[in-house]
């Protein structure tokens, strides 16, 4: 496998507020503690070790061994389990939501940078433990979103008619769709014909995939876990207080030119129970949960977040913070949104007087399998290339590649010389024929664009077959137009590779902030 890269300005899929952050623009300073390059980890160790208690410790362990209670555990994973009991010991946590068969491609590529990260880390701090954690999204009730994937150009759909957090939803039907796909994928029926929820089902597949690598995986859908962000529950839902601190940043970052990610509500706790996950809100003296006929008394609710905190889900402003009071986190890795919209929430650490982890972009990816590789060879373009437009890219090739002179820049010059010279001639006639004169050349230059649009379009033709080429190529690696990292699923080449998480783990690096090329060579 080869591996090139590019910087990620000149794919052209990044935003100018992520890329700001990743040259670390001065106005964003402000809303975030330290940059991700290894040389800050020791402070950040040093923060979280200290805040992180005993107690903390305690619960995390004795969590995680009840959830993992009938999982195959190797080794390196009891190893990472139990040393999360050790005050030497840090987390880097990336999360995702539960995407049947791991949605897209990079869900594979954030699970790789944490455990790189890790490896890295206790290359540089030998003195400390560092254990990589995926952090499931169970409580999250966007069915739309995990319910299909795409391998080999089709996309694959679970249909069921399950309400409420999808960690909670069983099964049923996706065994049958595992059988459906493909015969090499044996992994996924296991878990979904096994497993009786969509949590239990996700833990046991990222477990096979990556559990030898020492990946812990926590689902926070936990009452004991919950505890923790009493406080907070209090605070937002009886109090409606942590609104004003994330305001302070999403109009800081507004007033500097930044369009933030996300909307932090009056409230921001969704009521979590059985097949619900709705938001609350205060509707005079009454907290109501809203498309439900359920209502709560100030007395009723504040007993529920004492007695029941696992009925609070935070929605996407305090989810962060519930992480980071829960784990011994030093970084998370996370994709260009979400590393934008954890700069909306500094205010917010800081009043629970939480370390703020630093914000670590996760690898970023191509794929090109033999075939398209060859392909693509023959075209006698840069990958850099393979990032324009493809009508763009089109043009470019036409022109550098083709027999004829297809340019008509000599001419256009040409032509405005001769004007110029006739402008100034005829306005020693009379001046009035200044406007005339320009005009018949503004006519000339566009009919000269037109005959130039007319040969790049006719020596498209000629060269059609090779334009057909690049055009399927850019359409392999560019589904729907988009980067192939957010739409293809990672069994379009482990399917076929069985090594090919051993070679991102190889080949990616998760201090180089470029984006990845890996190719297929024969």
């Amino acid at each position: 496998m080869q591996l090139d890269k590019v910087s990620l300005a000149d794919t052209n899929a990044f935003s100018k507020f992520f890329l700001d952050y990743m040259s670390s623009e001065e106005a964003l300073r402000p809303y975030f503690h330290r940059e991700p390059h290894i040389e800050n980890f020791g402070d950040q160790i040093t923060n979280k070790v200290e805040s992180f208690t005993i107690d903390q410790r305690s619960t995390l362990v004795q969590t995680l061994k009840a959830q993992y209670e009938g999982f195959k555990k190797s080794p390196a994973l009891e190893q990472s389990i139990n040393l999360l009991s050790d005050q030497k010991t840090v987390t880097i946590t990336t999360g995702h939501q539960l995407n049947i068969f791991t949605g897209p491609l990079y869900f594979i590529f954030k699970i790789v940078t944490v455990i790189n990260t890790c490896k890295r880390l206790k290359q540089q701090y030998p003195e400390y433990n560092f254990v990589p954690v995926y952090w499931m999204a169970s409580e999250d009730h966007d069915y739309d979103e995990i319910k299909y994937f795409r391998l080999h150009g089709k996309k694959y759909v679970w249909e069921t008619n399950q309400t409420g957090a999808v960690g909670r939803f069983n099964t049923t039907g996706l065994d049958k769709l595992a059988s459906e796909v493909s015969d090499g994928i044996s992994i996924f029926r296991e878990a979904y014909s096994k497993r009786k929820n969509l949590a239990a089902a996700t833990r046991h597949f990222v477990n096979e995939l990556f559990g030898e690598k020492g990946l812990v995986v926590i689902d926070a859908d936990s009452r004991d876990l919950k505890r923790a962000l009493v406080p907070a529950m209090r605070d937002d839902i009886l109090l409606q207080d942590l609104k004003g601190y994330v305001d302070i940043s999403t109009v800081g970052l507004n007033s500097s030119g930044y369009k933030t990610q996300v909307f932090c509500r009056d409230i921001n706790f969704f009521y979590l129970h059985q097949n619900i996950r709705s938001r609350i809100e205060k509707d005079g003296d009454r907290f109501i949960v809203v498309d439900t006929d359920l209502s709560f008394s100030r007395q009723e609710i504040e007993k529920l977040i004492d007695q029941e905190p696992e009925r609070f889900s935070p929605n996407v402003i305090l989810r962060p913070l519930y992480q980071e009071l829960i784990l011994p986190n030093i970084a998370y890795v996370g994709g260009p949104s979400e590393v934008v919209y954890w700069m909306q929430l500094q205010d917010v650490f800081e009043f629970y007087r939480v370390p703020f982890p630093i914000l670590m972009p996760r690898n970023f990816g191509m794929v090109i399998d033999h075939e398209v590789s060859r392909k693509w060879s023959k075209t006698g373009l840069t990958l850099k290339d393979l990032f324009e437009d493809k009508n763009y890219l089109f043009n470019e090739w036409v022109l550098a590649h083709s027999n004829h002179d297809l340019s008509v820049s000599k001419d256009r010059s040409a032509i405005t010389n001769l004007f110029n010279e006739l402008r100034t001639r005829a306005e020693k006639i009379d001046p009035t024929l200044k406007g005339f004169i320009e005009a018949s050349a503004k006519r000339s230059l566009t009919s000269l664009d037109k005959a130039e649009h007319k040969m790049l379009r006719a020596e498209k033709r000629n060269q059609s077959d090779k334009l057909r080429q690049i055009g399927e190529v850019k359409d392999i690696l560019f589904p729907g137009g988009g980067l192939q990292e957010r739409t293809d699923n990672f069994l379009n080449f482990y399917l076929r590779d069985p090594s090919f998480i051993d070679s991102l783990l190889e080949h990616f690096d998760p201090f180089d902030y470029r984006f990845n090329i890996l190719s297929y060579t024969a």
